[in-house]
């Protein structure tokens, strides 16, 4: 019996017609980081593990995918020899696209000229469970300055958000908090001790709700008072400036949240000054579950379609001293190109002339006609019209039902009178109008 064909679960086929579209939002993506003075990165699949694990938390590790040091390592092995073996799986495929990055700073340090801004846009993998808008092999689409603590960094990329939604066409909110002020409010209601519990348990507010992140609170060991000191900041409302002033009277005895306060007070000063039109909220239940992150943190939401988060980062001030380069602080976002794609086909947010690849069709009538056609072709192609030829002489309705189904907008018909008068039958496919054009004049009339 043949075995029917199937893909792993979490991970997708795309077709040319998806292919045109996710190549519109990553050429979207790469036109704006380059407007921004950031060059181009790629690094390696796979990681060794040392260089992934213990990044991303407990729950992160657990999604990491590892891989087998060889297809036929362990052939022979019982399973509890299996168990033991220590150098079964030394690699692992990369979680994200910022650990790799932080990686690569420190290994090539000396080539490097600081600050450094590079942009990278490449498939990450995460043992995750498959749901909507969740998959297990996912690009993402990374932008990051490493070498400098300047807050018109956080700025800068907030000005990138709006520029790439803007030129998708999606409308968007853009939620911001600070790892500081999260670790003034753990401080302020003493659990300095547990801030990463803290952190993981708010970060999910929006998903399980109030009283479920407090009962998660209590588990993880906060007292009932604590948390009841917690709720009236998680409540907080006003517009950012406010939030900002009400919170400094809170947690302005510890001295990290009074910074992380002054720091996106100055980052909020800047965006008012310029005016951006995106709409910003200082969120303070934002959390981002990830250890390295330790200033700001943003978080992109679409605002016309129920999809998770599509854009988030953050400051880290010491990835790479994990890798023997300490002090060295960096801040970057990535966008979720496979979720901003479900938004933008939700949406109907793409343009026509993206759905095919293909702007005419020479119908095939006959050998004759067939040179010219040829001729034609490589007159159209160099001027950068993607043209091409059907490959058989065959039915006329079959020919334009092809040209229906690819969704090729045009169709040229020569045959002996075109050929003849040196004029070829010009068809738009979308209204039925047919008109003649000169040979010379069809990539003209084409564009």
């Amino acid at each position: 019996m043949a075995q029917k064909p199937s893909i792993p679960k979490g991970t997708r086929d795309f077709s040319p017609r998806e292919m045109a579209r996710r190549q519109y939002i990553f050429d979207t993506i790469r036109g704006v980081f380059r407007t921004f003075g950031f060059g181009p990165l790629e690094t390696p699949a796979m990681e060794n593990l040392s260089t992934l694990l213990g990044k991303y938390g407990d729950e992160g590790d657990k999604l990491l995918f590892k891989i087998l040091n060889s297809g036929d390592y362990g052939v022979g092995l019982d399973e509890e020899q299996l168990r033991n073996a220590s150098k079964i799986s030394e690699k692992g495929l990369r979680y994200d696209l910022t650990v790799p990055f932080a990686r690569y700073v420190v290994q090539h340090q000396g080539e490097i000229s600081f600050p450094f801004k590079r942009y990278q846009i490449q498939p990450v993998w995460r043992a995750d469970r498959p749901q909507k808008g969740r998959y297990r092999e996912f690009y993402q689409c990374d932008v990051d300055v490493i070498g400098t603590r300047s807050l018109l960094c956080e700025v800068e990329l907030v000005q990138i958000v709006a520029e790439v939604f803007r030129a998708l066409g999606i409308r968007v909110q853009l939620k911001m908090n600070n790892r500081k002020i999260l670790y003034g409010i753990a401080e302020t209601i003493g659990h300095a001790d547990k801030m990463i519990d803290i952190t993981v348990a708010i970060d999910k507010l929006e998903k399980i709700g109030l009283e479920a992140v407090e009962a998660e609170l209590r588990e993880r060991g906060l007292e009932p008072e604590a948390v009841e000191r917690l709720r009236p900041i998680l409540r907080l409302e006003g517009t950012s400036e406010e939030k900002l002033a009400t919170l400094r009277t809170v947690i302005g005895g510890s001295t990290t949240g009074a910074e992380g306060i002054a720091e996106m007070e100055k980052i909020f000063g800047y965006l008012h000054r310029l005016e951006i039109d995106l709409p910003v909220e200082l969120d303070f239940s934002l959390a981002r579950g990830l250890n390295y992150y330790t200033g700001a943190i943003f978080e992109v939401k679409a605002l016309d379609f129920a999809i998770g988060s599509i854009c988030g980062g953050g400051r880290y001030d010491d990835l790479t001293g994990i890798f023997g380069m300490p002090g060295l602080s960096g801040v970057g976002i990535s966008f979720g190109a496979d979720r901003i794609y479900d938004v933008m086909t939700g949406l109907e947010l793409f343009p026509e002339e993206v759905a095919g690849t293909t702007r005419v069709l020479f119908a095939n009538l006959g050998e004759e006609e067939e040179h010219a056609s040829l001729l034609l072709l490589r007159e159209l192609r160099r001027s950068g019209i993607a043209a091409e030829i059907y490959p058989e002489n065959g039915k006329m309705k079959k020919q334009m039902e092809y040209a229906n189904r690819r969704g090729i907008p045009y169709v040229v018909l020569i045959g002996s009178r075109e050929l003849e008068t040196r004029r070829a039958a010009l068809k738009n496919m979308l209204t039925g109008e047919q008109s003649e054009v000169p040979f010379d004049a069809l990539a003209d009339a084409l564009r």
